[in-house]
């Protein structure tokens, strides 16, 4: 391992904490500009809402590969790599002659961004010790929360100011040469090193199945669903295969993109399905703004204000997690978030009525999301991998809650669609994914696993 005594561990949660920010607030920013960019290019809404799908796309395929990367090549390194790489996206979004340019930049942006939680997350689990690393892995997550929270708003207000979508990517730009000026100088090198080839077949395997996975997933509401389905299957058989490669690459003694030791764990296999769990947990909680307006009636003005306690407890429970998960350990944190959005999502199935409710009800709901997402789930990746591995056990715990991410979203709208109690029904399907957190969270605790 390279050091710098140079290095500080508050310059360090300070940098990749920017780092975060920046990179969750650009997909709320562009949520905001999404029609007006549309229109810009002559494109359809459906074409424009690639502008989102690719991005997605694009993070799901760079947090498992990054992670590794970075266990490899160094963290700052990456990290670095990574900053730039979302640098020259952003030019290149706010240059872009035509939409297909505008599409690949995104593309680029999503390469860079995606890795740079994962890369921070696994800097903070090398670095500091075992008492501090819960609260420094909470101020990312809550940033993480916060910035997706702020980015739409951000984004009405530079769209406002400058009646320009392309200023809300230029704004990235001094932010990225802070970042990578201060990383060079004040972050420290962490690295197993290894003289074994890179895992270029694993590395392909794994990106392409992802790739297939997500955009089949991401298509499934639209007409050709035999085609969304054949596009998840190769997906599958990709990501046996790439299974089976790693498997056999790891025994011949090289450097597999996914150690097969590493997913053979039962603690990380749990932490995995904690981590699909979590992007089952925030899918809820996207469908709570959407409620307000259509069971509670609302007027969309007002219903701003009748979300931000929940924004605001989701940033109070991801550093709560942080802090609890230094004292009372990241397994018996995860019980506790569990109980939290049972509770939450529980009030919502059955007691919600006036804004009183509401208010104690999202809150509840904000709060258990942000101790799960913040610090514990981290922490027991961290855990079940070696020093080596501790990037790519993120990259595949962030790549797991994207999945669920993905796949939630729709089978809760289908709820919602489909009797005038949806959103009940909605709410309850979220409680139970609470509660199956809950009971890992418990599994794992009785067996000692971490």
């Amino acid at each position: 391992m390279t050091t710098n005594r140079s290095a500080s561990p508050k310059w360090a949660i300070t940098l990749f904490t920017m780092g975060v920010f920046m990179a969750g607030l650009d997909n709320g920013i562009i949520s905001t500009a999404l029609t007006t960019i549309s229109d810009s290019f002559h494109v359809s809404a459906a074409w424009g809402a690639w502008t989102v799908t690719l991005y997605t796309l694009g993070i799901a395929i760079s947090t498992p590969v990054i992670g590794k990367l970075s266990d490899r090549y160094g963290r700052k390194r990456l990290f670095i790599i990574e900053i730039a790489l979302f640098g020259i996206g952003s030019v290149l979004v706010a240059l872009s002659p035509n939409f297909i340019f505008l599409l690949v930049a995104r593309f680029i942006q999503a390469l860079g961004g995606g890795g740079i939680f994962i890369i921070g997350s696994s800097y903070i689990l090398s670095t500091l010790p075992k008492e501090s690393q819960g609260k420094a892995l909470g101020m990312l997550g809550g940033m993480h929360g916060l910035s997706a929270v702020i980015g739409p708003n951000l984004g009405a207000v530079i769209l406002g100011l400058t009646g320009s979508w392309q200023w809300m990517f230029l704004i990235n730009i001094p932010i990225a040469i802070f970042l990578i000026i201060f990383g060079f100088l004040k972050l420290e090198e962490t690295k197993a090193g290894t003289e074994k080839p890179l895992d270029i077949t694993g590395t392909l395997l794994l990106s392409i199945s992802i790739l297939s996975f997500m955009y089949g997933i991401t298509q499934l509401d639209s007409d050709s669903f035999v085609h969304s389905l054949l596009f998840i299957i190769v997906g599958l058989i990709l990501f046996t295969l790439f299974i089976i490669h790693e498997k056999r690459v790891e025994k011949g003694d090289g450097d597999p993109i996914l150690a097969f030791s590493l997913l053979s764990k039962l603690s990380f296999k749990l932490t995995l399905v904690l981590g699909l769990l979590s992007g089952g947990f925030l899918a809820g909680i996207i469908f709570i703004p959407a409620y307000v307006e259509q069971v509670l009636l609302v007027p969309v003005e007002q219903a701003g204000y009748w979300v931000t306690p929940m924004a605001l407890a989701a940033g109070v429970g991801a550093g709560l997690g942080g802090v609890l998960s230094d004292k009372i350990g990241p397994v018996k944190t995860v019980i506790i978030a569990g109980v939290i959005g049972v509770s939450g999502f529980g009030l919502f199935s059955f007691l919600v009525e006036g804004f009183l409710m509401f208010v104690v009800a999202s809150s509840l709901a904000g709060i258990g999301l942000g101790m799960l997402m913040g610090a514990p789930l981290n922490m027991l990746a961290g855990a079940s991998a070696d020093e080596s591995e501790k990037g790519t056990a993120l990259g595949t715990v962030s790549l797991l809650r994207q999945i669920g991410l993905t796949i939630f979203p729709a089978l809760f709208a289908g709820l919602i669609a489909g009797s005038k109690s949806g959103y009940s029904q909605m709410f309850f399907a979220a409680m139970v994914l609470a509660l199956l957190v809950l009971i890992i969270g418990f599994y794992i605790n009785r067996k000692k696993l971490i």
